[in-house]
């Protein structure tokens, strides 16, 4: 590869990685803002559930549509389309004043979010050589740990002083670089080699997905993100509110996720590492494992060091897991149906992220212990380790078609 490409693949690299920190950037103060709005809007751990939940419909509707609408009129308008969906959403959403507009807006946000995400690692990966995708998407998703670092220190010190509707405020400034995006981004050379006759209609892809030649790998996929989006959303955007549950302050609580959030990056930066050296596979059974054991000794803490441990533990065996998995989804499938099979798996896999938060809301109101609830999120991650393991076949250095 001559040194233009390689810049051009780093510039590739740098813009869909942006877009991709703004998206944690709102995923990770939905978690804080709904511990805040538990306090001024006196909420039942039932909607504090309801907030997290419509988000994740809105992703599994935003993954359907725009997966299909990539296949169809390409990666970079998608990409840009929906970054600008979250961003706008995002900043109207610091007007609300009641539940219930908070949620609709929660949910146009969720949809450019939950598009953008698969649609980004698609484009990325029909851009750079077999023998560099893995990393290189896997560091893609690297920049979610950037945003949800950003995400938290505007948390610690934005929220708890100034509100977080001014949190929400800055996090709508991506509005205005989904504009810039359009300059001179390029689209997938894979897409763009396609006749256009040579692309077919939302039901063939549908059908080809379930084929004889892809039904393995698509039950693969749909079980695998059912479990880790399942258990990342029910975790995650519960977590400073489940430190609040185990006597923290909500300053503390900020303070300790903070600490947690650290640890996402060298989880995906080994496996960034672990990638091409010893395949997909490895990294999400490994990570997933990693994953399921550290939720279960968070959720059994008794101490501030046992939280802390865990906690940090969770973040990098997660994380780490969340790089492999979008490496590995959009290498299942031919460029004709990969938008579509990516964006599919991440839609089925929102459902989990619907169940996720509205579980923990109910079990927290039936008053189930945080070490039960987290013995459950512990028990659907290593199912998804299992489904990679006996059905996922390897795809490190294998030629995109």
């Amino acid at each position: 590869m001559n040194n233009k490409k390689e810049i051009s693949g780093r510039r590739l690299l740098g813009i869909a990685g942006m877009g991709w920190m703004f998206d944690a950037m709102d995923v990770g103060m939905l978690s804080f803002i709904i511990a805040a709005l538990k306090v001024e809007w006196d909420l039942t751990p039932g909607q504090m559930g309801w907030i997290g939940s419509i988000n994740s419909i809105g992703m599994a509707v935003g993954a359907l549509i725009f997966g299909l609408m990539a296949d169809k009129i390409g990666r970079k308008n998608v990409f840009i389309i929906t970054l600008l969906l979250f961003s706008i959403g995002s900043g109207l959403s610091a007007l609300a004043t009641t539940l219930g507009v908070f949620l609709a807006l929660r949910f146009f946000i969720g949809a450019g979010l939950g598009g953008e995400l698969p649609v980004a690692s698609t484009l990325v990966s029909e851009s750079v050589p077999a023998e560099k995708r893995g990393r290189v998407v896997v560091l893609l998703e690297s920049f979610w740990a950037g945003g949800w670092l950003v995400s938290a220190l505007i948390s610690y010190f934005i929220i708890p002083k100034y509100g977080w509707q001014i949190a929400l405020i800055i996090s709508a400034i991506p509005a205005l670089y989904a504009l810039y995006l359009r300059i001179g981004l390029p689209d997938s050379p894979r897409f763009t080699a396609l006749k256009k006759t040579e692309r077919i209609s939302a039901f063939q892809s549908f059908a080809k997905l379930w084929s004889k030649e892809y039904r393995r790998q698509t039950a693969m996929l749909w079980i695998v993100w059912f479990c880790v989006v399942f258990s990342y959303y029910g975790m995650f955007l519960w977590l400073p509110s489940v430190m609040g549950m185990k006597g923290f302050s909500l300053v503390k609580s900020f303070e300790y996720v903070l600490i947690m959030t650290l640890a996402q990056l060298p989880g995906y930066f080994t496996a960034a590492w672990f990638i091409e050296k010893f395949g997909r596979k490895f990294v999400l059974v490994v990570y997933l494992l990693g994953t399921a054991v550290s939720a279960y000794f968070f959720g059994t803490a008794d101490s501030t060091a046992q939280l802390l441990t865990a906690g940090i533990l969770l973040s990098f065996f997660n994380l780490g897991a969340w790089g492999g998995l979008y490496a590995y989804s959009p290498e299942q499938y031919p460029t004709i149906i990969r938008g579509t099979g990516t964006g599919m798996a991440a839609s089925f896999g929102r459902i989990g992220g619907v169940l996720g938060p509205l579980l923990v809301g109910s079990l927290v109101t039936k008053n189930v212990s945080i070490s039960t609830i987290f013995t459950i999120f512990c028990i659907a991650v290593l199912v998804g380790a299992l489904s990679v393991l006996f059905l996922g076949k390897e795809t490190k250095r294998k030629e995109l078609v």
